[in-house]
């Protein structure tokens, strides 16, 4: 076998059908769109939701609730998380990002009290949970 005898499986190539190429092609004249209306012509098709004129179905139903702006979103941990780290080691939002435990976009980072811990750490700029913070406090951590 050489190069020039590689082809691709039979039937798994399909060539693009030339419309709109004179009356020989079997495809002339209209192209393949029909007479006239909306999706024979240019740019012509109708809107997602169109129902010919019906009122669509996103207006038959009504609105419900709303997006709140101002509220905050908080990346959620927990305490068993926290064991990667070292002994004595302080933890805040920069150190939790760059070992890849929390990612994303956040307001802030809630520590809870899921697991064991058998280290000491010092959690600052963190809101932990308040079995998150007896069992770092019963094992000598502490929260700034």
């Amino acid at each position: 076998m050489q190069i020039h005898d590689l082809a691709p499986a039979p039937g798994s190539r399909k060539k693009r059908k030339r419309i709109g190429r004179g009356p020989g092609s079997g495809m002339g004249k209209t192209s393949t769109k029909g007479h006239k209306g909306l999706k024979a012509r240019a740019g012509g098709s109708v809107r997602p939701g169109f129902e010919g004129g019906q009122m669509p179905l996103y207006r038959r139903l009504p609105k419900r609730g709303f997006f709140n702006i101002f509220k905050s979103q908080y990346a959620v941990l927990n305490i068993r998380d926290l064991d990667l780290f070292d002994d004595g080691s302080i933890i805040d939002i920069e150190s939790l990002q760059k070992a890849g435990i929390v990612k994303g976009r956040f307001d802030g980072v809630k520590v809870l009290g899921q697991g064991e811990i058998k280290k000491r750490f010092v959690l600052k700029n963190v809101l932990v949970s308040k079995t998150a913070k007896e069992k770092i406090e019963s094992v000598g951590g502490s929260i700034e």
